[in-house]
């Protein structure tokens, strides 16, 4: 009744939107939509809630409520609790980030990490604060970080990269793989279609032959067949010939990418760029290019969780990065037979890295969408 004098209070056409029914809107609107749309989804909907009462509150019980966080060995878990012993990762937790870092210099990872994201902010987002001026220390950041990590000069005392381990190796290793390996990539991909042939035989030969060779036989080569080919008594140190091999081997996939994206931009963007009277590299800078690095966004960053994940092979040539300083708990007699925990730990911390890279890059796919998504 009260609807209908409210209609009556206004002229023909003049009656505001009213709100859409409340079963089309909200949780009650989404669960029509996508969970009880037909009798098929209400079907499997059901199946799958009976699926996971089974199956997610014992799993709840065994990680969460009857886990045991504090003890000294697997035997007082096993007393405490009938669930996950965690205190192995609360023993380690310091060893699975540092290592055999020195403990008293701890503090400059600490910096170099928190300084990791001042670098990353304005390369990463437009509206990074005084983006212009910081983006000098982004380029200045890898020789900052070196300075602090490894130290040697200017009153930082020398910590040799054989102590080096854990989560710091393993963000060395990838973080430096992916930084370099990306503009590597693109000159390789850019000898790939010139028209120079030197320039052409050098790069298809380089791209072929490092993506014809697994990474495990390129970390052998870095940590014993190399220095047969150095003069006797060079000391090349072993992280930094892995460094260089890794983004060896990033740059030869992620050239193969950008090729595609550059093989997908139309013929009549270079047409325009020469009737602009553009050259070669101001043509790639301001036309090519952007199209095709917002083209192959998805092929990079899957190229870069590769080799984020890949690290975890430098402890076949005896470096611990997380997996293996993890894994080395494991040797322990006081905590040994718990290696669902500590998989589960290193698992969780790929996912997290690896989650992260995936929602920036959908995030730069939305920033560079320019409305001829399919």
């Amino acid at each position: 009744m009260s609807n209908l004098q409210d209609t009556q209070t206004y002229a023909p056409g003049q009656h505001p939107d009213m709100p859409p029914p409340l079963a089309t809107r909200g949780i009650i609107g989404w669960m029509r939509k996508n969970l009880f749309s037909s009798i098929g989804n209400t079907i499997l909907t059901l199946v799958a809630i009976a699926i996971l009462w089974r199956i997610v509150p014992p799993i709840l019980d065994y990680f969460v409520f009857d886990a045991v966080i504090n003890a000294s060995n697997r035997e007082e878990c096993v007393a405490k609790g009938t669930g996950a012993c965690w205190a192995v990762i609360s023993e380690r937790f310091q060893v699975s980030l540092y290592a055999f870092y020195p403990e008293a210099e701890r503090w400059r990872l600490k910096l170099t990490f928190l300084l990791l994201f001042v670098a990353l902010g304005p390369v990463l987002f437009d509206r990074f604060p005084l983006r212009k001026q910081m983006i000098w220390f982004s380029l200045a950041y890898p020789f900052i970080a070196i300075w602090l990590v490894v130290g040697g000069f200017l009153g930082l005392p020398l910590v040799e990269t054989k102590m080096f381990g854990g989560v710091m190796l393993t963000l060395i290793i990838g973080i430096t793989g992916i930084t370099f390996s990306l503009p590597l990539g693109i000159l390789l991909a850019l000898g790939r279609i010139s028209n120079l042939p030197a320039m052409q035989i050098v790069s298809v030969a380089f791209i072929e032959f490092i993506r014809g060779v697994p990474l495990i036989t390129l970390l052998f080569v870095a940590s014993t067949m190399l220095n047969y080919f150095l003069p006797p008594g060079t000391e090349f140190d072993l992280l930094l010939r892995v460094l260089i091999m890794v983004t060896l081997f990033a740059s030869a996939y992620i050239a193969e990418v950008v090729r595609g994206g550059l093989q997908a931009i139309p013929k009549g963007q270079y047409e325009a760029a020469d009737a602009m009277g553009l050259k070669y590299w101001q043509a790639m800078r301001l036309i090519i290019l952007p199209q095709a690095l917002k083209i192959s966004i998805p092929g990079i960053v899957n190229t870069f969780i590769g080799l984020y994940k890949d690290t975890t092979l430098v402890l076949i040539i005896g470096l611990f990065d997380v997996l293996g300083i993890m894994r080395s708990a494991l040797a322990d007699p006081k905590w040994n037979g718990l290696s669902t925990e500590v998989y589960i730990y290193t698992a969780l911390f790929f996912f997290v890295s690896c989650f992260a890279m995936s929602r920036y890059s959908l995030y730069l796919e939305k920033k560079l969408h320019t409305g001829h998504k399919r």
